[in-house]
């Protein structure tokens, strides 16, 4: 006897679907079972939507089956559009964002987020400046206001400043704990020393100290502009459907007939997205005062080094790196590929000498370090493209050489084979990253502000596949053979080989 699943929408435009059952015999069938490739299912990631308000503020959206939505807006402002003597001011303004605006006093905004359920964070980089809040995607057009009042009032009220004054220079002096971000900051201190982008996101202590709250309107009304902002929202919402499963089916609905209740995917609706940006932000300010546009100056790499040892401490944390390609740079997928291959490895991971990284297999085999990372740190026009890793005092020199080895591997004898299976990696990180509202909606908000538009998984996919061993050896090239490149080192590093002597492992001479 056959059967239909009648489903009848209790919305008005609603249809009837007739779905007829086939037999297992038939379902097993590979020809019925109709296998979608990688490259077919990111065809069906849905189309992100971008519109421009009167101001300059772009609004993007797409939508996604989730009972939950995040919204969120991306600033185009971070330490490096900071002085000397105001640096850390944004990260203050991050700080105080959460504390109160004028239309709501610190204590009310709190309640109100709380009775949302909803997850409101923030964060700042280098470059760029972040507020985002998750919530249910019935609550959107409440969340989109509280972004608003929060971008727009905020209330920098003096007692405000001096709490939060203590609350960052503690965070200051946890932050100096995390050897990790203590090796990046010197990273960047020596690669980029006497330009913006030499300062740290939080700023010195003694900025903490000093900054004001007149220095923080300043820095608020000279970057908070709309053209140099995107509201960006990912997720989805469900509506109710009634569905009617009838065996057989009927001519007329009859009582006992067994009832099903369904949910549809619904989507953050981008004319509803639109609206409502349109009727919070539309006020925001988009000229600049005389004088006051602020100039993006190139940054210059320099070759060089910063080496704080202390002997005190258990293991050694070490960065190099040579100067990578801006955010638009095609290369970076090229690059991307050749990090994949190179990997990287904890002494939790299991697998052991089997590992499918040659450097990961080797630190093994022979015990060379706790962990190790490769990495690519994009900014506008520059970047730092290099590894982490973090070794016993006594490794240090193995553990530097086997990594410059595989840089000058990848640049004279990469293989098919491995590029094969850096693209792989890179694919599947590529897709994983993206599980969930809120990455998604970071990942639309950064990308218009870094390439001007959201670029789609398919159009990735496609680049990815377009490098082979030859691309990999010729951008590795390019970047690591015969560059200088920027080295800080933390903790017992008496045995970091001299800097004349890194440089000469980023060449061999062969005859």
């Amino acid at each position: 006897m056959a059967a239909s699943a009648v489903c009848r929408a209790a919305g008005a435009g609603a249809g009837v679907l007739l779905r007829t059952r086939r037999s297992p015999a038939l379902l097993r069938s590979s020809a019925l079972r109709g296998a979608t490739t990688f490259a077919q299912a990111l065809q069906s990631v849905p189309e992100t939507q971008v519109s421009l308000l009167d101001n300059g503020l772009r609004v993007a959206s797409e939508q996604s089956p989730q009972p939950t939505c995040t919204v969120g807006v991306w600033i185009d402002v971070g330490s490096r559009y900071e002085t000397e003597k105001n640096n850390g001011a944004g990260y203050f303004v991050e700080h105080l964002a959460f504390k109160g605006t004028k239309n709501r006093p610190g204590g009310a905004l709190e309640k109100e987020v709380e009775s949302m359920g909803a997850h409101l964070n923030a964060y700042s980089t280098r470059e760029h400046t972040a507020y985002y809040i998750k919530v249910l995607s019935k609550d959107l057009p409440k969340a989109v206001e509280l972004l608003a009042d929060i971008v727009q009032n905020c209330s920098l009220e003096d007692s405000q400043i001096e709490k939060e004054r203590d609350v960052i220079l503690r965070e200051l002096q946890e932050n100096d704990a995390s050897l990790r971000d203590v090796v990046f900051d010197y990273l960047h201190a020596t690669a980029f020393q006497g330009t913006p982008l030499a300062q740290a996101v939080e700023g010195p202590s003694e900025n903490a100290r000093k900054l004001s709250r007149a220095d923080l309107t300043e820095y608020l009304s000279r970057h908070y502009k709309a053209p140099r902002m995107v509201l960006a929202a990912a997720g989805g919402g469900w509506t109710q459907v009634l569905c009617l499963l009838v065996i057989p089916p009927p001519r007329a609905l009859r009582p006992g007939w067994p009832v099903r209740l369904l949910c549809v995917s619904t989507g953050v609706e981008h004319r509803q997205l639109l609206d409502l940006a349109q009727k919070h932000f539309s006020s925001l300010s988009e000229a600049y005062t005389e004088d006051t546009v602020p100039i993006l100056a190139p940054c210059r790499f320099t070759g060089s080094e910063i080496r704080h040892r202390d002997d005190a401490l258990p293991l050694a944390h070490v960065a190099i790196a040579v100067e990578g390609p801006g955010w638009a740079n095609p290369d970076n997928v090229a690059l991307q590929v050749a990090n994949a291959i190179i990997g990287h490895y904890d002494c939790t991971y299991g697998g052991g000498m089997h590992l499918s990284s040659p450097l990961a297999s080797a630190a093994v085999t022979n015990k060379l370090c706790q962990s190790f990372q490769t990495f690519n740190i994009c900014y506008a026009e520059t970047g730092l493209l290099g590894a982490h890793f973090v070794c016993d005092r006594m490794s240090i020199d193995d553990m530097m050489f086997l990594l410059q080895s595989q840089w000058m591997r990848l640049c004279t004898s990469a293989t098919e084979s491995e590029v094969g299976r850096g693209k792989n990696i890179l694919r599947s990180a590529l897709v994983s990253h993206l599980d969930g509202t809120t990455p998604v909606c970071e990942d639309i908000g950064r990308s218009l502000l870094t390439y001007g538009r959201h670029i789609p998984l398919a159009e990735w996919e496609s680049r990815i596949t377009e490098v082979d061993a030859s691309t990999v050896r010729e951008v590795c090239s390019k970047y690591f053979y015969d560059q200088c490149p920027a080295v800080a080192g933390v903790g017992p590093i008496e045995q970091l080989p001299d800097y004349n002597r890194i440089r000469s492992g980023m060449f061999w001479l062969r005859f």
